[in-house]
């Protein structure tokens, strides 16, 4: 299989997305996220391209004006009459980026080797014997010449910056250490993975291990094959995020093809009796949640007096309520592990759950029965149940 780690992250994200761009080849309209990265990420490759000079910021700044002036018309706006507006705050947040980056990394204190430059990396899964190739692009390689270090940066311009600590897990920077180790295999030199957060200008780094490798290695195989059982069962279920809001698929994905209905398709007579019936529903659902709140104001009306008389039963002119006191249990599972652990039953109730437990113990030798249930806390669940007068 020949696949990219885009490719994978966005059937991570949403399988249903994943078809229509991987397998259907519907393209995605153009966004003004994606389309402002490109051209930020065009700007920052020109930065640093030397030839014979490197360019001043004015002349980047200028370089970004231009794309951006050829690009954004392409752009598909959620709202056009917003769009002038928009535009503009995209254009000065990308100027003010690159501004504040030439500030702080003049393009000849570092010695750029490649920039956006293509990977291929081949992949063989022991399970199956296949041999699947990885490709993707990265933003940026620099060499230290004076240590040899090499550093893999790239360019992000989203606005949350990962913790420090989760970098030796990040997926992205994994699979950037492995195309570099696998391009040059006999290379003894250590390799660092740079994640640069244009909007806050700051970076964040980790040094690329082998078993960072290895572990980035097992992720895209595992990937894979979710893929490719996906593919084999022709099921590729859409998934609702956040994500939704930034995908060029939402008017013909069925989670959100329905809010894009044409006005004409809107006074079809299914469409109108559908319209009735979620206003109808979400009318009664309202009331509903009116009167469970009120129930539960009354409920403690009710407890209240019980407990300030001192009487278990009151009555009304329409009924009656009984208190009555159910108990409930509940066991400490770090405590109970060690137990169920040394006569080999803890998997019994994994993932752990309380109902699984409870039957397991009605089976388990009386004295194990005794230690379990002395760890059991008691909890007390207050009911009333409506009767006739």
């Amino acid at each position: 299989m020949r696949t990219s780690y885009s490719a994978l992250e966005t059937f991570k994200q949403c399988p249903l997305k994943y078809k229509y761009s991987q397998i259907d080849k519907i393209r995605e309209p153009k966004r003004v996220e994606s389309v402002f990265g490109t051209i930020v990420h065009s700007a920052l490759k020109f930065m640093f391209e030397r030839s014979p000079l490197y360019p001043t910021e004015y002349v980047v700044i200028n370089f970004f004006t231009e794309k951006w002036s050829e690009k954004s018309g392409a752009i598909v706006w959620p709202d056009e009459n917003r769009r002038e507006r928009e535009e503009k705050m995209y254009f000065e947040e990308g100027v003010k980026i690159l501004k504040n980056f030439y500030k702080k990394n003049k393009p000849w204190n570092y010695n750029a080797i490649e920039l956006e430059g293509s990977f291929s990396v081949k992949i063989t899964d022991e399970r199956s014997g296949e041999v699947h190739q990885l490709t993707g692009k990265i933003d940026r390689i620099d060499k230290n010449p004076e240590t040899d270090e090499y550093e893999i940066i790239d360019y992000k311009t989203g606005k949350r910056m990962p913790p420090q600590d989760s970098l030796a897990d990040n997926l992205q920077l994994g699979v950037y250490g492995l195309a570099l180790a696998s391009r040059w295999p006999d290379m003894k030199t250590t390799i660092k993975t740079t994640l640069y957060f244009l909007k806050h200008n700051e970076s964040v780094s980790v040094e690329s291990t082998g078993e960072m490798r290895e572990k980035s290695k097992g992720e895209i195989l595992s990937a894979i094959r979710a893929v490719e059982k996906s593919g084999k069962e022709g099921a590729f279920p859409p998934i609702v995020s956040p994500l939704c809001n930034w995908c060029g698929y939402r008017k013909i994905c069925p989670m959100w093809s329905h809010e894009y209905l044409p006005e004409e398709k809107k006074s079809d007579p299914t469409e109108k009796e559908l319209a009735n019936a979620l206003q109808e529903f979400f009318e009664i659902k309202k009331s509903d949640d009116e009167h469970k709140k009120r129930l539960a104001e009354l409920r403690d009306i009710i407890l209240r007096y019980m407990d300030s008389q001192k009487v278990e039963r009151v009555f009304g002119d329409h009924g009656s309520l009984l208190r009555t006191t159910l108990p409930r249990y509940s066991f400490d599972l770090e405590k109970v592990r060690p137990i169920l652990e040394a006569i080999g039953k803890w998997d019994a109730i994994l993932d752990p759950d309380m109902k699984k437990l409870e039957k397991l113990i009605t089976t388990l030798p009386h004295e194990i029965q005794e230690r379990l249930l002395s760890l059991r806390e008691k909890k007390e669940t207050v009911m009333l149940k409506p009767g006739k007068k």
